[in-house]
């Protein structure tokens, strides 16, 4: 009698979510808390690109206005700081569940 176990490589999950946030965890079952964070991921990853692109423009004189520049940091800043914390987030996670299956 052959017995199949439902377990996942640990080191695995992390990688995938290391390449791509969110893919741990749908390579550990958790379709909607992976499509979720991938959502929240692509959302950041526009804030982020949208305060480059304010900055860009700042640095090449389209715009001469401090508050768009002070726009573009925070935009900036913030898109970083929330693709950073929720890689890191993911990562962890995705490590955590396959370790306990």
């Amino acid at each position: 009698m052959i017995m199949t176990q439902d377990t996942r490589n640990p080191g695995l999950a992390a990688v995938l979510s290391f390449i791509f946030n969110g893919l741990g965890q749908i390579y550990n079952g958790q379709i909607i808390k992976g499509l979720v964070i991938i959502s929240f991921s692509a959302l950041s990853m526009f804030v982020f690109i949208i305060g480059s692109i304010l900055i860009g423009f700042w640095l090449m004189g389209k715009i001469a206005f401090v508050q768009e520049l002070a726009l573009g940091l925070l935009l900036f800043f913030t898109g970083l700081v929330i693709i950073c914390v929720l890689g890191l987030y993911s990562i962890f996670d995705a490590y955590k569940v396959a370790s306990k299956k």
